[in-house]
């Protein structure tokens, strides 16, 4: 459990929930069943992912016994065999499991699940390359907001992707926090993140952006009638928006033991957030 990184679920299933969500305050009928299987399959996904992106940067040097964040293998709990053998047989349930829904729903999600599966695998050196907020956005906002559309009403619903973009922003946050404090050890690994390009003052900038945009980006779907004006109770999330942009501050001054844990917090962020937000589109349903 540990090994998967429960606490960052939160970056996966709330877009699935919110997706729901959505459609039923649209008015359209939503297969439930299915969209719990949707949800427990994006967490095997999710977690599959994790696992696979943790023994990579292990065994690139990213990770090293005075680097932050997961610590099973620098602190030899497991050993890099044992934790590839938990990516593989997570992904090989989560594969079986999306097949099942394909079968139950239509073809059509099938070309989802491989986009979603490739980037998956594709995750780590994309990130050394610099590209890993790009992959975040897609496997963990457009990818799946769009994919469980389809397999809870039987189609595409595009308008979903007006909510993708805040969703999705604060989950980036969630991987662009946990860049920003590694942007020494991960130079000295020889990789390129998107922080190390941006620095890390830019970076700071950037964090507070993606997390504080998405409470505009609701008002302005408002006020130009696209959105419920119940999706505004998002904005209840927003006191810890503000702490977590405090926070990222207080590291120029601190320095990054300061952001020690702020991916987690940002995670509790994008919880809060999605779930005041799929409380609006609840009430909105039922108005």
């Amino acid at each position: 459990m540990l090994a998967t990184r429960p606490w960052s679920f939160p970056a996966s299933t709330m877009p699935v929930f919110v997706t729901m969500m959505f459609l039923w305050s649209k008015g359209i009928e939503v297969n439930w069943w299915l969209g719990i299987m949707a949800l427990v399959n994006i967490v095997l996904v999710h977690a599959a992912g994790n696992v696979w992106s943790d023994y990579h940067d292990y065994k690139r040097g990213v990770d090293a016994p005075d680097t932050y964040g997961v610590r099973i293998l620098t602190d030899k709990q497991f050993t890099p065999k044992e934790v590839l053998t938990l990516s593989v047989s997570l992904q090989i349930a989560a594969i079986l499991m999306g097949l099942l829904m394909v079968w139950l729903t239509g073809i059509t999600l099938l070309w989802f699940g491989l986009a979603g599966i490739a980037l998956s695998l594709l995750y780590p050196p994309l990130k050394y390359a610099a590209l890993g907020d790009l992959v975040i956005m897609a496997c963990y906002a457009l990818l799946p907001m769009l994919g469980t559309t389809f397999i809870c009403s039987g189609e595409i619903v595009l308008a979903v992707l007006l909510l993708a973009i805040p969703v999705g922003s604060i989950t980036v946050a969630i991987l662009h926090v946990n860049n920003t404090r590694d942007i020494e050890t991960d130079k000295r690994a020889g990789i390129r993140t998107f922080p190390i390009l941006a620095g890390r003052s830019e970076s700071i900038k950037i964090y507070i952006f993606e997390i504080i945009m998405p409470y505009c980006w609701l008002l302005i779907m408002v006020l130009l009638g696209l959105e419920s004006p119940w999706t505004l109770l998002a904005i209840i999330s927003l006191p810890l928006a503000i702490k977590n942009s405090k926070k990222m501050l207080s590291c120029k001054t601190e320095g990054i033991k300061a952001i020690a844990t702020l991916d987690e917090a940002t995670a509790k962020l994008q919880l809060a957030f999605s779930m005041t937000l799929a409380i609006g589109l609840i009430i909105e349903a039922l108005t």
